[in-house]
């Protein structure tokens, strides 16, 4: 018979009663705030970082830098990348890699601009490039939870793979958009009190994507298969499920990014989206996101988007080579993972 536990071995009823409102509620919210401020201070530091940009690039060229025209294709040109970067972050955060975002946003651009889509007007454009990117993520996801893939090799496969596709469907060739309705999403004549549709679409995929990370159960779940798919999986956690739903998360942000691509250059490409992987990695980790799993922030690597593309503007702007440019994004990247290596991993943002 279980012998019943003693006031005294509980730690008494009046030992139990002076802690409880003295060290209970200090344990429980005191490194939420601190990890919140650590989390603060670290976006914080990236947006000083992205100000100091802003203000060099006023200092060497300020007619052209500070331009409205200019400061609106800074933020076009990151948008592409950005939305593309929501999902990495994603999938980043739980431990994974896609090294194939690059070649699924050229597949779904070629596929959603052949003559057949365009066919279909807006809505069979828009459709094809969403479907196409759900469809390799899928594959993805499916190789990588159920085959049991390394993510790694996986991508790789895929990114091997999208860009043959794609270089098949074009024959090499540019497939020029002949649908007035999106092109007319390119055109100063859209913008909504200056700001271009391709950032409202981006700061409408970054709202939501922050709200599922931070504010829902599959951001919880997706924070814990990145910090221990073990315990996640011991607390009823479907590992496997919960990772192929963030790699078709990835391939729905590709297919929205290939859409957003096509609507600002006006054409689907074999070679759209080149090293798009590199650069959402980059941001990701730049801006926080733990390469490793377990810590995730949406606010941080949108703000390494706009830092990585503010430096190339400036750097093209003043005629600087793109070898310059490689070499200051890589020695960025080495110092933000420095840098995490010395910050403690604590929740996201």
């Amino acid at each position: 018979m279980t012998q019943p536990v003693t006031p005294t071995q509980q730690g008494g009823p009046d030992k139990g009663a002076a802690a409880a409102p003295v060290s209970g509620p200090r344990k429980k919210d005191g490194p939420a705030r601190t990890g919140g401020l650590r989390l603060d201070v670290r976006s914080l530091s990236l947006l000083g970082v992205l100000v100091a940009l802003v203000v060099v690039g006023g200092f060497t060229e300020p007619d052209a830098f500070l331009d409205t025209g200019n400061l609106q294709l800074i933020l076009t040109q990151s948008s592409v990348i950005g939305v593309v970067t929501v999902g990495m972050t994603f999938v980043i955060t739980s431990g994974g890699i896609d090294l194939s975002v690059g070649a699924m946003v050229a597949l779904a651009s070629v596929w959603a601009t052949t003559v057949a889509t365009q066919e279909y007007g807006f809505a069979g454009v828009l459709f094809t490039a969403v479907i196409v990117g759900l469809g390799a993520g899928l594959v993805n996801g499916l190789l990588i939870a159920y085959g049991r893939i390394v993510p790694f090799i996986a991508t790789l496969a895929m990114l091997a793979s999208a860009r043959g596709l794609a270089l098949q469907i074009t024959d090499g060739k540019t497939q020029i958009v002949t649908v007035e309705s999106v092109l007319d999403l390119g055109l100063p004549d859209s913008y909504f009190l200056g700001i271009p549709p391709l950032v409202m679409m981006f700061a409408a995929v970054t709202v939501v994507g922050w709200l599922v990370l931070n504010r829902t159960t599959f951001g919880r779940r997706t924070v814990a298969v990145g910090g221990n798919a073990e315990a996640a999986r011991l607390a009823g956690i479907d590992v496997r499920r919960q990772r192929l739903y963030l790699y078709l998360l990835s391939g729905l942000c590709c297919g929205i990014a290939a859409f957003m691509l096509v609507i600002l250059s006006g054409s689907g490409q074999n070679t759209n989206g080149n090293l798009y992987e590199l650069d959402a990695i980059a941001a990701a980790i730049i801006g926080g996101t733990l390469l490793s799993g377990g810590r995730g922030t949406i606010v941080g690597s949108v703000l390494g988007v706009l830092v990585f593309t503010t430096i190339t503007n400036i750097f093209a702007l003043n005629n600087l080579q793109s070898d310059v440019q490689q070499i200051a994004k890589g020695a960025i990247i080495v110092a933000a993972v420095l840098v995490q290596r010395r910050t403690p991993a604590h929740g996201e943002t």
